[in-house]
């Protein structure tokens, strides 16, 4: 084999290896992927200057029923995206039919707010280990004065939904389930972004379709809600009674034994 015959073999037998390479080259993110990266990207860029950390980003899409994994972990770095299940707040779905209806702020609506929020620290509360949250939008501004934070519970797991075909509902926090909550607490505590809304994006990058909800009379409910949890009212004394009457009536002294 003369000089020119060895280098023609040797740039086909380098092709020939370097061709499987291109063949079975990773394939680019799915079209749900690339939704949910576009999202995270703009939401990062849109709150930047409240964030320390802009590596993961949650984002709960509350236009899927809640038996879906419809809480995303959104890796900006990797470009990848797995999901878990999460609950809504019952004040948004008064029917319990595991579709959210409407988003409140409002001081005892029980409901969850829209918005961009930023992640603080962990701490020790009514539900165990959790994460305070703050609303970086006017939709959840009120988040820290509402105890809206990020928490576990058993009514947001698989099992749950498999028994009764939807999670249960928190007071308006976005809750997870035992087995999700510490990749929460690892990935995304810490000032990361977590974004909801009502997106409604399919496992193919599909847009769904939310069933027609009826309105929520947020007003009403809390005032409801306040009256039930009102501490009783106790009898007033004859002391008082007395005091109440002398005030009432000025010119009118009190009968004597």
């Amino acid at each position: 084999m003369n000089r020119r015959q060895l280098l023609t073999s040797g740039i086909a037998a380098s092709a020939a290896i370097a061709t499987p390479t291109r063949v079975f080259a990773q394939a680019g993110p799915d079209a749900r992927t690339r939704r949910l990266l576009e999202i995270a990207r703009r939401e990062v860029e849109r709150n930047a200057a409240a964030l320390w950390h802009s590596d993961v980003v949650g984002i709960a899409d509350f236009g899927l029923h809640s038996s879906l994994p419809r809480f995303h972990f959104v890796d900006l770095i990797a470009g990848r995206v797995n999901s878990a299940l999460v609950s809504h707040g019952s004040g948004s779905d008064p029917e319990h039919d595991g579709w959210l209806n409407e988003y409140s702020n409002l001081h005892d609506s029980w409901a969850t707010s829209r918005g961009a929020y930023i992640t603080w620290e962990w701490y020790e509360g009514r539900y165990g280990t959790s994460v305070r949250m703050g609303g970086l939008d006017e939709t959840n501004s009120n988040a820290l004065p509402r105890a809206i934070v990020l928490h576990a519970a058993d009514y947001a797991t698989p099992a749950h939904v498999e028994r009764w075909g939807r999670l249960g509902r928190s007071n308006g926090c976005p809750a997870f389930g035992t087995e999700t909550f510490p990749e929460v607490l690892y990935r995304l505590s810490g000032g990361r972004l977590i974004f909801a809304d009502t997106l409604g994006i399919g496992g193919d990058g599909e847009d769904v379709a939310m069933p027609e909800q009826a309105p929520v009379d947020f007003e009403t409910a809390i005032a409801e809600r306040r009256a039930r949890n009102a501490p009783p009212e106790e009898e007033p004394s004859e002391d008082t009674l007395a005091q109440i009457y002398a005030e009432a009536n000025p010119g009118l002294a009190p009968e004597s034994d």
